[in-house]
């Protein structure tokens, strides 16, 4: 395990991030700003899930940074009411689609971002940071496809950069914890050989931040995990019955669900546009259901534990006695929440 930052945080600079009121780009402000640095946040007027925040409280959720408002999709906007003409140091792409839908995931994973690099770079920018995802070596679905091509865009770009690659994140790992204090059973697929080594959003903020201030991390593509071993859904699952002292229940879903489910919904969607995306979420669904999150050799395609760098100090143990002990605020999925109601029947 690597949780060494690195050694110095040098100079104060200014860095403009946009994503700021996501998950990871709020950690990655708030971690930026505590080391001293200039951060100017770019966010919409109204954002979180259901777009329930408001400017007020954006401006309350990064105390220390300073927020601006506008419309990450339009490079005037970038350019007018985030910039406002003044130099930046370097640039944080923390843009994600807010549920993976196809359309969505295009316009905010690709262009958007896309939009940010060329304002970035035709304002003198020297770094752009971008938080990617490991799951793009394997690119199957919409987001995937949108993120891999918003990298290559960047690595092309000329400018000095950082694509940064997590694991999943302790969140999304996190869907069935309310459902097993309520005595239901874990839910799990009939393939239980996909593993992953979570990431904290404090770990994974800190070694973004470390980005900016690591030259050994300029101009590559960084994979990154949390610490300790990869674990598997029925890993994770005897964690989370040993916490609340249960012995372990589990549902059985038989991936032959999702391999039914999609062909139905892609021919509705050839008619009907608005299954477009709901064949997505299925597809979504059986990729996390079949896929590790891990380092991927490009040769043989197998995935590698031991290649999936370990980095940061929090484990998933930890984060399951802490959402078990304190709820699950701040850790909501929102728009991401697939198969909620799984667990609430026939169990085995």
């Amino acid at each position: 395990m690597n949780s060494d930052r690195a050694p110095e945080h040098g100079r104060p600079r200014r860095v403009f991030v946009a994503g700021a009121t996501g998950y990871i780009g709020r950690h990655v402000a708030l971690e930026l700003s505590a080391r001293g640095h200039q951060v100017v946040c770019f966010v919409r007027e109204h954002s979180g899930i259901g777009a329930t925040v408001g400017p007020d409280q954006a401006r309350r959720n990064l105390a220390g940074c300073e927020v601006r408002f506008g419309n990450v999709t339009q490079a005037r906007s970038l350019i007018e009411d985030g910039f406002r003409g003044e130099k930046f140091d370097a640039v944080v792409c923390c843009l994600a689609s807010r549920n993976g839908g196809v359309e969505d995931s295009w316009r905010i994973d690709y262009a958007a971002s896309r939009k940010l690099l060329e304002v970035s770079r035709d304002s003198g920018v020297g770094h752009f940071i971008l938080l990617s995802a490991i799951c793009v070596q394997k690119p199957r679905l919409a987001f995937q496809r949108a993120k891999l091509r918003m990298e290559e865009e960047l690595v092309s770009s000329g400018m000095t950069y950082s694509v940064v690659r997590p694991t999943a994140f302790f969140k999304s790992l996190a869907g069935q914890v309310e459902a097993l204090k309520q005595g239901r059973p874990f839910v799990l697929f009939d393939n239980d050989e996909a593993a992953c080594k979570p990431i904290g959003e404090a770990d994974l903020a800190a070694f973004m931040a470390d980005c900016l201030e690591d030259s050994s991390r300029h101009n590559r593509i960084l994979p990154v995990g949390g610490p300790g071993k990869a674990v598997t859904a029925r890993e994770r699952a005897d964690m989370l019955f040993r916490l609340l002292g249960r012995k372990p229940r589990y549902r059985r879903v038989p991936i032959a669900l999702f391999d039914g489910l999609i062909p139905v919904l892609e021919l509705l969607a050839r008619v009907f546009p608005r299954f477009r995306d709901r064949a997505e979420f299925a597809r979504i669904g059986r990729y996390y259901a079949t896929e590790s999150m891990l380092v991927m050799d490009q040769t043989s395609g197998a995935y590698d534990a031991d290649a999936t760098p370990s980095w940061g100090n929090q484990t998933l143990l930890d984060f399951y006695r802490q959402v078990l002990e304190d709820g699950l605020t701040g850790q909501e999925l929102g728009d991401h929440s697939l198969f909620a109601g799984l667990s609430r029947t026939q169990e085995s």
